[in-house]
This record gives structure tokens, C-alpha cells and sequence, in this order.
């Protein structure tokens, strides 16, 4: 095997498009190794062949271990990886984003810097959970108790569904028994919709700590992006999973949540809302396999980079010789 030193890295021309590749790939309970262009994948049953052009994000589950020379590869080709739970439900660690354009986060910073552009990012993200309320004009105070009551009718319908008995939510941070059945649930639901939430966010190149409705933490953004999909999938599961059986919620909260992710395509939807809200005047947005680089003028505009730019009143400048 030939050594990572001895390979050129690859432009972005060379690579394929991220909209031919193969959205993910998930592996747990084996060794990722490098073979020529390839990625392998070796367990007990044998090695299978991953041509590396072919990935767009590698998801590497429990007793995943990956080698030096695996991760040069994925990232000379463009490919996101990112360290999960089984099956993709929880978020440890990434490594690049997916995305070679800084257009979704640039976009994020500017939004995120201007109250009046954060506020009205916040009343999009509510009118995406409740699309039959109109909350142009309400403050953030308003937008909060709408959006609690709002909340609490959920739980109140989901328990009258399955004939659960409901006294309000309960969760005690690093106490996952206190609660009942369906509050454990319901904590064992969110935490897998932050993992969901933190891995694509990551995967967009977006910062997860500029909320526009959550401040202060690390993963403001995420808490904000999770919570798009609280009333629409991660509550019915939870009631659901308790209603069944009061046994094991944790684990089957998170198995249910993994199968209604992939009925519902929540990956998908979830890259398609972060990008409305964050461009939503943009008739697209760039490539993320776009390798374009720019330098930024006074008036906003973006000026060819490789230039000598000497003169302050002429752009006219000589290619760098560098």
C-alpha cells in the first residue's frame, strides 16, 4: 500500500459533485483502513471496498475504529465524516464540514448580528412548526408564550391519543429515572433530535452556537434547529413508545425515533429549512463542492482573489506570484 505522502491532493474539479454522490454512508463494528482510492471496511464477516469519490458524509457508529491514512483519504476527496450513535442518533464528532462554500454560515452571522434580521429569523422558525399562526409583529416575549402553550397543547392531545396519564413535563438534568414513563421518553427523544440537528448543522458548515432563539451555549443553533421538529415528530414518538410499555424507554425511544428519521426523511428536510431560513431571498445556493474564494471590497463586493491589488484606487492588479 502506497503511502499518503505520494498522492497529490485533489482539486475540486476532480472530485464528484456532492449531489452525485451517495448522501451517507453508516458503518459501526468494524475497521476503516485505506486502500489505494478506496476506503475499506473490515469486520468479521470479511472487507467490502468504499470508493472514497463515491461518499458524501461517513457516519462511523459504535466500535468504529478508523486509521490515519482512512481519514487523509475522506478528506482529500471531500467527504464529511462524522462520529454517532447506532444508527445516527446521537452526535459526538465531526471532521470537516460537507460543505466548501461559507455561504449558509456567513449568512447565519450577518442574520444572527441584527436583532431585527434574529427576530424575524426566530418568527420563521415558528411559523415552520405552527404554519396556521401568523407571528409577523409579535415580540420574542410573545413568541415565547405562544409558542409554550402551543407546546403544552401537544402533550395535552398526544395523551388523550393514547390514553396516557399526563401531569406536565418533568425532567431533572443527570436524573433520566425521576420521571415517569412518558417523560423519559420524551428526554430520550430530544436528546436524539439534538444529535440529528448537530450533525447536519456541522455538516452545512454552520456555527452551532448562533441561535436565534436560544442564546448563551454551544449549541444554540442546534437547540433552535432541533426544536423545528419537536411537536411534529419527537413528542407523537415518545407517547407512543410509552404507551406501548413502560420497560426500556431510553433504548426504544431512540429505535422508534431512528425509524420514523428515516420514513420521514428528517435529514433531508432538515437541510431544506436551514437553508430557507437563513437565505430565504436566495433563488439557490452555492454548490456545496464550490471551491470559490473571493476578497471582500469596501462597498460589499467580492473582488477575484490571486491578485495584487497596490493601487487603492485601480483594480487592476498583476497575478501573485507566490
Amino acid at each position: 500500500m502506497s503511502t499518503v505522502g505520494q498522492h497529490a491532493a485533489l482539486s475540486p474539479r476532480q472530485l464528484t459533485r456532492t449531489g452525485e454522490r451517495v448522501s451517507f454512508i453508516y458503518l459501526e463494528r468494524c475497521i476503516v483502513h485505506r486502500d489505494a482510492n478506496a476506503v475499506t471496511a473490515e469486520d468479521a464477516n470479511g472487507t467490502i471496498h468504499i470508493p472514497v469519490a463515491t461518499i458524501g458524509a461517513l457516519l462511523l457508529g459504535p466500535g468504529t475504529r478508523v486509521t490515519h491514512q482512512a481519514m487523509a483519504l475522506l478528506g482529500e476527496a471531500g467527504a464529511s465524516v462524522v462520529w454517532v450513535g447506532e444508527q445516527g442518533v446521537r452526535y459526538y464528532a465531526s471532521g470537516r464540514a460537507l460543505s466548501r462554500s461559507s455561504q449558509l454560515a456567513e449568512a447565519q452571522a450577518l442574520r444572527w448580528a441584527n436583532p431585527r434580521s434574529r427576530l424575524a429569523v426566530a418568527r420563521a422558525m415558528y411559523r415552520l412548526r405552527f404554519p396556521d399562526e401568523d407571528p409577523s409583529g409579535l415580540t420574542r416575549q410573545g413568541l415565547l408564550g405562544r409558542e409554550g402553550r402551543r407546546v403544552k397543547d401537544c402533550y395535552r392531545t398526544h395523551a388523550a391519543r393514547t390514553g396516557l396519564p399526563w401531569n406536565g413535563r418533568k425532567y431533572y438534568p443527570g436524573d433520566f429515572s425521576s420521571g415517569d414513563a412518558v417523560n423519559q421518553a420524551i428526554t430520550a427523544a430530544a436528546q436524539c433530535m439534538y444529535g440529528v440537528a448537530h450533525a447536519v448543522v456541522t455538516a452545512l458548515g454552520c456555527s452551532p452556537a448562533l441561535g436565534f432563539v436560544h442564546s448563551g451555549h454551544e449549541l444554540s443553533f442546534v437547540l433552535d434547529i432541533a426544536d423545528l421538529y419537536k411537536t411534529d415528530i419527537g413528542i407523537p414518538v415518545a407517547f407512543d413508545v410509552a404507551a406501548e410499555d413502560e420497560q426500556d424507554i431510553g433504548p426504544r425511544t431512540r429505535r422508534a425515533l431512528r425509524d420514523r428519521i428515516h420514513e420521514t426523511s428528517l435529514l433531508d428536510r432538515c437541510v431544506s429549512d436551514i437553508k430557507r431560513l437563513l437565505l430565504p431571498e436566495a433563488s439557490s445556493v452555492a454548490p456545496a463542492d464550490q471551491d470559490h474564494v473571493a476578497l471582500q471590497g469596501d462597498r460589499g463586493q467580492h473582488l477575484p482573489s490571486g491578485r495584487n491589488y497596490s493601487s487603492l484606487n485601480e483594480f487592476t492588479g498583476e497575478a501573485v506570484l507566490w
